[in-house]
């Protein structure tokens, strides 16, 4: 072999061993990169199903809610996919649902995209406004202080059409979505609307035909439904109670006592109990209560 072979022969397989060196580099980045981006990161379980981000809530405190609860497995990888792809710019509040072997990318693009997983509550009796906002404050953002004071603010509610007696009255029952991250304020127009869209020109006839007012209706069926779980049984209560308020007599219902003394584990009502002052206690007070 002539040295210009061996030179070209040397040459030959050093460009093939650099050429494997800079492959292999090649992978070993591929792989980094798309470890980091596509490889499963979000700690999953059934008590991580949701994550919860505040409102106010900016790029570094949400890193440190993630951190802190233990939703990514590692810190380091979601910064550097959050940072390529601008997540500070992008925090959205709200509830989103996380899922099983979600990766960093995934997980990035749910949080930019504001795509929150709505909450489903369920409004159905509730005798107190203070459980009603505790309720409320457990299943939403909305602070359940603001929202008892909100029931009970007389100048507040006139925009809603009702008292601090009767303001219970808002809240139809039903199922309902809300984004977890609504405010107090939020939640109570929201209900105002419902209210609205519940009270149809038909539904405001039949309460008249009975001799009530839409508020009358609503407070007469919320005594109807504490004095019996059996719905065969409420229309023939409805027209003992409608009865005695078309003759001008007293209620005399059970679940307005309870109601005046706040004490619903009350079985039997007894005549100790009805001496109460109070609106509320129709053994003593004609026709419907305040609310």
């Amino acid at each position: 072999m002539t040295k210009k072979k061996k030179s070209s022969y040397r040459l030959r397989r050093y460009l093939i061993a650099f050429a494997a060196v800079v492959g292999i580099f090649i992978l070993i980045i591929g792989y980094r990169f798309y470890h980091k981006v596509y490889a499963p990161n979000v700690a999953y379980a059934d008590d991580k199903e949701y994550l919860y981000v505040p409102t106010g809530t900016d790029y570094t405190e949400l890193v440190a809610l993630l951190s802190d609860r233990k939703i990514v497995k590692n810190v380091e990888e979601f910064q550097w996919v959050a940072m390529k792809m601008n997540l500070s710019a992008h925090v959205h509040a709200g509830r989103y649902k996380l899922e099983p072997r979600m990766n960093n990318y995934d997980l990035v693009k749910l949080l930019r995209s504001g795509k929150q997983a709505p909450v489903k509550l369920v409004i159905n009796k509730f005798r107190l406004k203070e459980d009603l906002a505790g309720f409320i404050g457990s299943k939403l953002e909305a602070d359940s202080a603001v929202l008892l004071i909100s029931m009970n603010d007389k100048n507040y509610l006139k925009d809603f059409g009702v008292t601090p007696e009767t303001s219970m009255e808002l809240f139809i029952p039903n199922t309902y979505e809300f984004f977890w991250n609504t405010s107090a304020s939020e939640f109570m127009k929201r209900m105002k609307t419902e209210k609205e869209r519940f009270w149809t020109e038909d539904r405001k006839k039949k309460a008249y035909a009975l001799g009530l007012t839409p508020s009358q209706a609503v407070t007469l069926a919320s005594i109807v439904e504490e004095e019996t779980n059996y719905n065969k049984e409420k229309g023939r209560i409805a027209g003992v109670y409608l009865n005695r308020i078309k003759n001008g007599m007293l209620l005399q219902a059970d679940p307005t006592v309870k109601f005046a003394l706040k004490n619903f584990s009350i079985k039997r009502v007894l005549h100790g109990h009805l001496t109460v002052a109070s609106p509320y206690n129709t053994y003593m007070n004609k026709g419907l209560p305040p609310g």
